[in-house]
C-alpha cells in the first residue's frame, strides 16, 4: 500500500489526494510562518513573511473552492515532506545564536517550503488540464504564479543583502 492509500485507483483519485495534502501542507505552512516572523530580525524578511502568511491564507480558500468545484471532500492528509521541512526549519534555527545568519537560515528554509509547494502546484495544474478540469488548473494557476513569485524574492533578499550579513557575522 505505501504511502497512498489504498482508494488511489484513477488520475482523479490521485489529483484529489494531491489536493488534500497540499491542503494539509498550506495548513502547517500558517502555523509555521507566525514563529518564523517571530524569529526573524531583518525587517524586510519580516515583512515578506507577513505577507506570505495572508497569502497563504487567500492559497487555502482557493483550494477549498477547487475541491467544491471537483465535487471532492474537502479534508486535509498529512504530508510527511512538508512535515520534514518544517522541522528540520526549526532545528537549524534552533542551533543558530547569530541573528544575522538565522535569518539567511529562515530564508533557506523558507525556499525549501516553497520549492515543494511549486512542484507541487505544478503537478496539480498539469493533472487537471489532464482530467479536462481547465477551472481547476486555472485556480491552482494563481497560486503556482504567487509561490514562484515569493520564491523570486526570498531569493533576492538572500542574494542582495541577507547572505552578505551572513557572512560577516562573528563565528
Amino acid at each position: 500500500m505505501g504511502l497512498f492509500s489504498k482508494d488511489i485507483a484513477t488520475l482523479d483519485d490521485l489529483f484529489v489526494h494531491q489536493l488534500q495534502d497540499v491542503y494539509y501542507a498550506e495548513n502547517q505552512i500558517t502555523k509555521a510562518l507566525p514563529k518564523m516572523i517571530a524569529k526573524a530580525t531583518d525587517p524586510e524578511l519580516k515583512a515578506g513573511f507577513e505577507q506570505h502568511l495572508a497569502e497563504t491564507e487567500v492559497q487555502i480558500r482557493r483550494l477549498e473552492q477547487v475541491f467544491e468545484m471537483h465535487g471532492a471532500e474537502r479534508k486535509a492528509v498529512t504530508c510527511p515532506a512538508i512535515d520534514g521541512i518544517i522541522k528540520e526549519a526549526n532545528e537549524v534555527a534552533g542551533e543558530i545564536a547569530d541573528k544575522k545568519v538565522l535569518d539567511a537560515a529562515l530564508i533557506a528554509s523558507a525556499q525549501a517550503v516553497e520549492h515543494y509547494e511549486i512542484t507541487r502546484y505544478g503537478t496539480l495544474i498539469a493533472w487537471a488540464k489532464q482530467l479536462g478540469r481547465e477551472d481547476c488548473a486555472a485556480v491552482l494557476a494563481e497560486t503556482l504564479a504567487e509561490e514562484r513569485a515569493t520564491d523570486e524574492k526570498l531569493s533576492a533578499m538572500a542574494e542582495h543583502k541577507l547572505n552578505a550579513r551572513a557572512e560577516l557575522a562573528e563565528g
